[in-house]
């Protein structure tokens, strides 16, 4: 460590410049590569991806950006088992970007008392944009749920005054910010209007909970879940008859994991948001920042699907990061990297819709705060109507 102690400036102790050598920026994240959300998996691989393009483009600073990327099976305590490794005994900079708002809530005590940003977490749960309780942390790339929720409800109430809603939903924090969102809007009638049933997720099957949601009469159906019960949702209400406005969570709209096991004639109309270009929509089949993803993915990561937009997804996180990292010039301090974090202007990534640009700032942890409305039309998603904010 003597060569890289000579480049750091004195003031910075070791400490402070944990996991960063004279060649080396070493990062951390889990993944739930497997166990009931494998599907997400892709995101890590994809990251892993990027930052070895990365490196063989010289890194960043002359520095190889060392991703270690590790299983939790979706399941919070081995989360905080795989990050306690690769705090204490990795030694990395920082936290990556890794899924699960259950997960990251049970390390963000932890990380924050070891002094390690906790950064573009695999979550939009608006908790995490809450300065005071995750002082360390930044949201990911995406719309935040609770926000996305409101322009639920907002749409639903347009097209419906009277509308009677009804909602599944998995029984964590991810789950409750899109109650959340549409009580913000609903307010005093959320009550009377709303019908909520829950899922864990081990659970085999939501039937019931569909027959049951149902049986209330709402004419408005959001579906709050990861993509294995969203897919069910989706089929079982259309097996049993009930054809009402569907609104899908955005991190449960790729068409080969969801839509087509649920059917795409179930999943004909079905409503979502995007923040990020869809590869498959003809709209960008000339586009430069398509173009370029798709040479990422088959040089990086050859066996990855490109139809599934978690790709995409973890080719704008990565590439946010590296605007973080690139923004701390030789000063990769856990202060230095926090401050650049909380100080992204206007950032445009070629992979999120035009006009969505990356902004945050001391007092704002939300990267992305607009979404546009699309509508699945049996075999792709089309947008449609201006790009909206939920906050």
């Amino acid at each position: 460590m003597l060569t890289s102690a000579l480049i750091w400036p004195l003031a910075l102790s070791a400490a402070e410049m944990r996991g960063v050598t004279a060649t080396e920026i070493r990062i951390g994240q889990t993944m739930p590569y497997s166990g009931p959300v494998s599907a997400f998996g892709a995101l890590g691989k994809g990251e892993v991806g990027y930052f070895n393009m990365l490196n063989e483009r010289g890194g960043i600073g002359g520095r190889k950006v060392n991703l270690i990327s590790l299983d939790d099976g979706y399941a919070p305590p081995k989360t905080v088992e795989q990050t306690r490794r690769l705090v204490e005994s990795d030694e990395v900079a920082l936290i990556f970007s890794s899924i699960g708002t259950a997960h990251n809530t049970a390390i963000a005590k932890y990380l924050q008392g070891k002094n390690i940003p906790q950064l573009f977490v695999g979550s939009g749960a608006s908790k995490f944009a809450d300065i005071a309780q995750y002082p360390q942390a930044t949201l990911g790339v995406q719309g935040p749920f609770r926000y996305e929720a409101r322009l639920y409800a907002r749409y639903a109430l347009s097209k419906n005054p009277n509308a009677r809603f009804a909602v599944i939903s998995q029984n964590d924090d991810f789950g409750r910010d899109y109650l959340l969102g549409l009580k913000d809007v609903l307010g005093d009638n959320y009550d009377s209007i709303v019908t909520a049933a829950t899922y864990e997720v081990q659970d085999p099957t939501i039937d019931s909970q569909i027959v049951k949601l149902k049986s209330s009469g709402a004419d408005v159906f959001v579906i709050a879940a990861t993509p294995k019960f969203a897919a069910q949702s989706i089929r079982k209400a259309f097996e049993i008859g009930w054809r009402p406005l569907t609104f899908l969570s955005n991190v449960a709209v790729w068409v080969n994991t969801v839509l087509e096991p649920a059917g795409l004639e179930a999943s004909t109309g079905v409503l979502s948001t995007a923040y990020v270009k869809d590869p498959d929509d003809p709209a960008w089949k000339d586009d430069a920042g398509v173009k370029a993803w798709r040479e990422f993915m088959t040089k990086y990561v050859p066996d990855g699907d490109q139809h599934d937009n978690n790709y995409v997804n973890s080719y704008n996180s990565a590439m946010a990061l590296e605007a973080v990292l690139k923004a701390c010039g030789d000063d990769l301090s856990t202060e230095n990297i926090l401050k650049q974090a909380y100080s992204i202007r206007d950032l445009e990534l070629p992979m999120l819709l035009p006009g969505i640009k990356v902004n945050t700032s001391p007092t704002d942890h939300v990267p992305v705060d607009q979404m546009q409305f699309m509508r699945f039309n049996g075999k792709s998603w089309e947008r449609f109507g201006e790009l909206q904010t939920g906050n």
